[in-house]
């Protein structure tokens, strides 16, 4: 797993934005309009070999990957640069790959900025006149024409631009009107041309991720400077929350380029789907995104003299050239669902990794073949998501195995995995069926014991957890306080002889009915702060004065509500120091937070898949329907995105980097897109999927019913919201 530049791409980023905050600023923006081009920039690239990124070596380039290509083009996205880059990249490497003296004696313009040559996306055979950018300042257009490649060159009096919505140098020419040189035919120059267009869609992703990512931060920064009703705009949930659902888009976009580079490189089947998938991500969340930020401003916003326009109207002008960006969600579907053959470029090395590791894939196959040899089908057929599917016999077994603490450290008497190791034991349990939150909580609530239970508690209750004998709940919510946990008022009364009493009410005490303890705060100190005069205890269950009532959800789920009537509490079931709970609580809620839910989108994909297999519409199946295969690619780009938040927030915690905001994001966009995606692929199969029945029609059913809750419990996404904002994006604080 690896998130990180190299040394040597992180000087050559660093090296492009230093050039493009001084020569692309927005008043150099500005000053390009008249034409959407800058021709100083252009030399200004040129002289730092920006357009030999993608050259081969032996062709007088710098031979590097489409990753650093990438690179280049997220600041160039961030700094609007003023002329076609995306396309130029690619087409110097086209100029070097097919040869030819013509193209040679061009490339050598191209690569040092003296000369603009552009590409054209769609066969001239069938449309000889295209849009083209770059059109109305490039000397020659690269373009096929059936089985030809061929170099077109545009004379001086036939480049005309056109006003149009960004202020680019866009132009619609007649490709068959202007002479032509040969480049190459046949099979080998036109794949060479479909890798070209194929690595646009990379770049130019690159660049409007880079764009709305920009646009966002203005927009975070204005509404920490304007005041509306005594108070700075970005205090508002109204303006903040929407900033950060967009900054997740963005981010997952910029994330989703950089998988598809990887799947690439890798050979992965889906490789050629996450290309399209990838430019219709980034075109969508580009345009959300910039016209989120632009809201932010009022109306201002509208004016020309904020810049945040200029934003605006580039995140529609650059990827719209190709056309309507859902065709790149229909050749997605197309490409996953019906056997649609792509051209891959050739990447180059590529440092990123998403890979968990040959650990992993061993920790995946041990838990497959325990409960392929040491379950009973009848225990399977007992197995649910909720607190219901917990079985003692296997948790004891489980923990006999060693599967049970796997990412504890050794010294804990855990197995001592990575985290990265631990998350696909995780998907290994949803596939299995056993991902219950019984032992999910207990490894929680263990590790905080560890740092903060006595020796008794050690003894006692954290021996058993390790042998599987005892299983524990949270106590953090009550009847008025679910996601403000600081704000408890269940209470704890020390004794005389230092020992507690405890008094109140939890709510959602999921696993009580069935659990030994509560891992519960308490307010210990009524007169303190919200945030100080909390105590956290380990409390048990089967004791006097502890009562457990069901609350039963439409998710078949049971939770509970469980009341304490001056319940008797040693000292020793403390955790951590008197009127410091809220350290204790943060401890725990480090460790919930940062997770997923892909492994159960995953599983609900998994389950649609095999539904529009079976469903028939007339005389065919689901599955053939172009409309049916883009909503399955949809969910499936969610699911990616999904899982690129949640390996970078444990990345980023096992390599301990500073990234702000990245936990909340992975548990609220997850969270929110299973809920998403629940509703639209029950609608998707639909009646079948009305349906209780066993089988993927019963499965998404319950899919439907059990995402509704995880936009709530962990935190409800209203918190994560607000933590992205404040943390990934320097916004005012949004609560009191």
């Amino acid at each position: 797993m690896n998130f990180d530049l190299t040394d040597d791409q992180e000087m050559m980023r660093d090296m492009f934005a230093r050039f493009l905050d001084d020569n692309s600023s927005t008043a150099r923006v500005r000053a390009a309009e008249a034409t959407g081009f800058d021709s100083e920039l252009w030399k200004g690239l040129g002289e730092l070999g920006a357009f030999s990124i993608r050259v081969p070596e032996a062709s007088g380039g710098l031979g590097m990957g489409t990753f650093e290509a990438v690179l280049l083009m997220e600041e160039a996205g961030r700094t609007l640069v003023s002329g076609p880059l995306a396309e130029t990249l690619v087409t110097a490497r086209l100029l070097a790959q097919l040869g030819g003296g013509d193209g040679e004696a061009l490339l050598a313009r191209v690569s040092t900025g003296e000369a603009v040559a552009t590409i054209a996306f769609h066969d001239v055979a069938g449309q000889p006149k295209q849009w083209i950018a770059g059109g109305s300042v490039a000397e020659a257009v690269v373009a096929r024409d059936g089985h030809d490649i061929v170099l077109v060159s545009i004379p001086a009096d036939a480049r005309k631009g056109e006003a149009n919505l960004a202020s680019t140098p866009l132009a619609e020419i007649d490709l068959k009107a202007h002479p032509r040189v040969m480049l190459g035919s046949g099979p080998n120059a036109v794949i060479a041309w479909e890798q070209a267009v194929e690595e646009w869609k990379l770049l130019i992703s690159a660049a409007l991720a880079g764009l709305g990512r920009q646009a966002l931060q203005i927009a975070a920064d204005y509404s920490g400077e304007r005041k509306q009703f005594g108070q700075f705009i970005g205090q508002f949930q109204g303006v903040s929350h929407p900033l950060a659902d967009q900054l997740c888009h963005v981010d997952g976009g910029k994330l989703l380029v950089w998988k598809a580079i990887r799947a690439i490189a890798d050979g992965d089947t889906d490789a050629g789907a996450l290309i399209s998938l990838t430019a219709w991500w980034n075109a969508r969340a580009a345009g959300t995104s910039v016209a989120r930020a632009l809201h932010t401003f009022g109306g201002y916003g509208l004016s020309t003299e904020y810049d945040i326009h200029l934003y605006n109207l580039r995140a529609k002008g650059w990827p719209l050239v190709f056309g309507d960006p859902q065709r790149h969600l229909d050749d997605a579907g197309k490409r996953l669902y019906a056997g649609a053959a792509s051209t891959l470029p050739d990447v180059g090395e590529t440092p990123i990794e998403f890979d968990l590791g040959e650990e992993a894939h061993a920790i995946q196959q041990e838990i497959r073949d325990f409960f392929e040899t040491q379950v009973t089908d009848e225990e399977k057929a007992q197995f649910h998501y909720s607190w219901d599917g917990y079985n003692p016999r296997i948790n004891k077994a489980l923990a006999d195995a060693n599967l049970l603490f796997l990412g504890w450290p050794k010294e804990m008497g855990g197995r001592g995995i990575t985290p990265y190791a631990k998350l696909a034991a995780m998907e290994a349990m949803e596939e299995v069926g056993y991902n219950n939150p019984a032992h999910n909580v207990t490894a929680m609530v263990g590790a905080i014991l560890y740092r903060f239970g006595s020796d008794e508690v050690k003894a006692n209750i954290l021996a058993k957890m390790m042998s599987g004998e005892v299983i524990t709940s949270l106590g953090y919510s009550e009847p008025g306080s679910g996601s403000d946990v600081f704000a408890a008022q269940c209470r704890s009364t020390q004794e005389p002889d230092g020992s507690w009493r405890i008094n109140g009410t939890k709510m959602w005490t999921s696993g009580a009915n069935i659990t030994d303890y509560v891992f519960m705060l308490t307010r210990s100190d009524p007169e303190a702060t919200k945030h100080k005069g909390l105590t956290m205890f380990i409390v048990p269950l089967k004791t006097e004065g502890v009562t457990v009532q069901g609350v039963f959800t439409f998710m078949d789920e049971r939770t509970n509500i469980t009341f304490y009537d001056n319940v008797p509490i040693p000292d020793s079931y403390r955790l951590g120091p008197i009127n410091e709970g809220a350290k204790t609580m943060s401890a725990g809620l480090e460790l919930e937070h940062g997770g997923g839910f892909g492994k159960v989108q995953r599983a609900m994909l998994k389950a649609a898949e095999e539904l529009c297999r079976e469903i028939h519409h007339s005389t065919h199946p689901l599955i053939v329907e172009p409309g049916v295969q883009q909503r399955l690619a949809h969910s499936y780009a969610n699911l990616a995105v999904s899982d690129l938040f949640t390996f970078r927030s444990i990345w980023g915690s096992v390599n301990k980097k500073n990234l702000q905001g990245v936990g909340p994001m992975a548990k609220m966009f997850t969270s929110e897109c299973f809920q998403e995606d629940s509703r639209d692929l029950l609608d998707l199969t639909a009646p079948l999927s009305l349906s209780k029945r066993d089988g993927p029609a019963g499965f998404l059913n319950q899919c439907y019913r059990h995402a509704q809750g995880t936009t709530i419990y962990g935190g409800t996404s209203e918190v994560h919201r607000s933590m992205v904002a404040e943390r990934a994006l320097g916004m005012p604080r949004t609560r009191a």
